[in-house]
Order: structure tokens, then sequence, then C-alpha cells
């Protein structure tokens, strides 16, 4: 088999070791003849450079070339796949989309909300630049993306870029079926789950468990609902949206939701318990990114250091690497994916950009269609979801101040449209630079 050029952009992130380091245990299936690592923060990427060239020698595998840049010529030329996880703005970035809502008594969060919307904005302009690049540098190269907010992402490329080689993935939906499966004694493997939505933003329809020759959906809601879910080990911001799971689940207990409907469902909620002052971004600076700078550091005052204390090959990293052995083997494995939605769930809108069962072989993606209507509580939402996000990436084309705001005050985290125009008009100021000029 032809060994890979793989590029990781946004090299330096947190992920990137557990991505390498999976793709190395898959080495026989998935051979490498090159890694280079992408990314415009030169500190974070030269920390990353250092432990992925520690990796590579402690695997045996220093015979890859490894390359750190920031030169997309470099980066992308002749390449084959690009694990793209780029955070466009960095994590300072993060921080304002989380606290600049929340000072106005709404969502703060990553990806949801209008935190979610102002990343998306950002987003687009950095991910687009670069998938001109790999088109200029790499017009053969699959990209598997994990850059967020995922369906904005999806539709701007689809409408730049329609014949462009990227799969948008997502592993929200694998860990919540390893928390479900370890809590109630099944093995995940053996299951065949229906589920439907946009990204972060969806439903379980059915889980089939291939030894109990059934769906155990009914059992799952019913322990999600009297024993909630417990994930040893799991930090604490990230335990309380799964017994959050379990609040959501006892008043719909019709279906097994994502996590982050939370934000959408009970957006006061969420906003008492948060600390304006310290949000998940300032965790994040606190914790995994001081500790990865504090493992190249020991890895460059001694190269032979004894240390895997540097990632953790959970879901993230697993699911984007079997992705990828199922693209390059024809394996036709059975994901979740986003994916236009061309029928699949077949009383939404066409256009949609939605999150689905997919197989993915040596030709890419395969929708499955789900063959049946969903509840018009969920279509309602998704409805209402899908516009905001079409008027938001209108917005970035178009330069429409107007069509911002319009996306803004849909946005179902937001009570009214003067708010919607408040935070609007406050993260212009702050993304100066990063989004297009509005008019």
């Amino acid at each position: 088999m032809k060994k890979q050029r793989i590029c990781i952009a946004g090299g330096g992130s947190t992920h990137t070791a557990a991505i390498v380091q999976l793709l190395l245990d898959n080495y026989k299936e998935f051979p490498i003849s090159e890694i280079r690592l992408y990314d415009t923060d030169f500190k974070r990427n030269d920390d990353m450079n250092v432990i992925v060239d520690y990796i590579l020698r402690q695997n045996d595998m220093a015979h890859i070339d490894l390359l750190a840049t920031d030169d997309p010529k470099l980066a992308f030329t002749g390449i084959d796949f690009v694990f793209a996880q780029i955070r466009v703005g960095g994590m300072k970035m993060r921080e304002l989309d989380e606290k600049i809502p929340l000072k106005h008594g709404l969502v703060g969060q990553e990806t949801c909300g209008l935190g979610g919307f102002a990343y998306g904005m950002r987003s687009m302009g950095g991910f687009l630049e670069m998938v001109q690049f790999i088109q200029d540098y790499a017009p053969d190269a699959w990209i598997l993306n994990y850059t967020n907010p995922e369906s904005i992402i999806s539709e701007s490329v689809r409408r730049k870029f329609p014949n462009a080689k990227i799969i948008n993935a997502c592993d929200m939906t694998i860990g919540i079926e390893e928390a479900l499966a370890e809590n109630f004694g099944y093995d995940r493997k053996n299951w065949i789950a229906d589920y439907y939505g946009l990204n972060h933003f969806g439903w379980f329809d059915s889980i089939y468990d291939v030894n109990e020759k059934r769906d155990i959906m009914p059992e799952l809601i019913e322990g999600v609902i009297n024993g909630g879910i417990s994930v040893p080990g799991l930090e604490t911001s990230w335990q309380k949206t799964y017994d959050m799971l379990g609040y959501i689940t006892s008043n719909f207990p019709n279906n097994i939701s994502n996590n982050y409907l939370e934000y959408y469902l009970y957006p006061d909620m969420f906003v008492e318990k948060q600390d304006p002052n310290y949000t998940r971004a300032n965790v994040i600076m606190d914790g995994r990114l001081k500790h990865i700078a504090k493992v190249a550091d020991l890895i460059r005052e001694n190269p032979d250091v004894e240390n895997d204390d540097f990632f953790e090959k959970g879901a993230h990293s697993q699911y984007i690497v079997d992705i990828a052995l199922s693209l390059l083997n024809n394996l036709n494995g059975r994901f979740k994916l986003i994916v236009p939605n061309r029928g699949a769930i077949p009383n939404l809108r066409s256009d949609a950009v939605v999150e689905v069962p997919v197989y993915v072989n040596a030709r890419g993606v395969e929708p499955i269609s789900l063959r049946h209507d969903i509840p018009d509580f969920h279509k309602g939402l998704m409805e209402a979801q899908v516009a905001a996000e079409k008027l938001l990436v209108d917005a970035f084309f178009e330069g429409s101040y107007q069509k911002a705001l319009e996306a803004f005050t849909l946005n179902q985290t937001v009570p009214s449209a003067r708010v919607a125009k408040l935070v609007l008009d406050e993260m212009i100021i702050a993304n100066e630079g990063y989004w297009p000029e509005l008019k």
C-alpha cells in the first residue's frame, strides 16, 4: 500500500498527539511516510512538533518525516490527507465568545448560541482560506474536518467549494454512546445506532444491540432518567452536561438527546450556573494548554524522558482515525457525519446540513435515509436552527449586517432582537480583523 502523506491543520491542538499515536497504532492499515503540522501559532505548533517527534521515536517510527510550518505551500503540497482542527482566533477569542453573551444574560458557549455564531463567522474565513490552499497545492487530498462550528463550516464549504473532498465529523455522538454503554453494561461495538439532527443538535432514535437482537433504547432511557450517567475521570464541566442529560430525558423521554441541547432547551438554567469571569476557555488555558507546554519543555530538556502523560486516546481522536481507515481501505464503516440532507431526513428541508448515519468507503460518504418523518417538536427546533445558520452564512458571504442581525435574533438562546443587536454590535468590535466587514 502507498504510504500516505498527512497534514494536521491546527497542529498545535492538544488533540494532535493522540491522533498521531492512533495513526501509528494502525500503521499497517494506514502507512505514513510524512507528517506535517500546520499552524499559525508558532509556539504551540513547535511544542507539538517536539511531542510528535518524541512519539515517533518511542514507536520506532523515526523514519517518518516530520515538518512543522506556518507556510501553506510547504504544509499542503502533495499531501494525501488533511486532518483539520483549526481554531481561528485561538483560545483568547473563544474566551470572548463565552464571556460577551454571558454579560448579557445569554448562553456563553464555544459552538452554541451567539458565541458559536461569532466563532462561526471567524472560522468560515480561516477555513475557506485553508481549503483554497488545499485546492491549489493538493486538490486530490481528503480533508477530514473537526473544525467547529461544523454545520456552519460545512455549509460555507458547500457553497464555495462544492467539489472539495471533505468529510465533516463530530465525536460527540460516539462519546454519548460510550458513556451509555459503560454505565448500563453494554458493548458499544455491538450497537447499530440511528441518530438524526444537526451538529450538536440531535437525538438518538434507536439503538439496536446485535447480541440482544432488539432495540434497547427503552432500557437506556429508563436508566438515564433513574440513575443518570457517570463518567469516571471526566472533567467537572463535562460531567455536569451528563447530569443535565438525565434532566432533559426525564422531560422528553421519547429519545436520548445530544448533550448540547441543554443550551437551547434550558438556557436560563445554564446561565444561572456560570461564572461570567471564569469560563470553559479559562479552564482549558489553565489546564490542557499549560500542561502541553510543560511536557514539551520536559522533552526538550531530556529527549528520552519517560512520559506518556501528554495525550488521551479518547473518542475524539479515535473517531477521526477510524474514518480515515475506512476511507483509505474501503471498509464501508458506519459513522454519524455532517452532510447535506437531500432526503436523509424526509420531512426536513433538503438543503439543510444534517448529522445522520452514513457509510464511508473509497468513494467518500454515502448517507443513510432515516426512512420516516421526525416529530414536529424536533423538526421545529431544527428548522429554526437551520434558518439561523443559513442566515449567518449569508451574512458572511454578502457582508450583510441585516442578515447577521436576523441570524443572531433567530438563534434559540436569544430572547429578543434587542439583546441580539447588543451582542452582535459588541461581537463586531471584538472580532475586528477576523470577520468580514458588515454593512
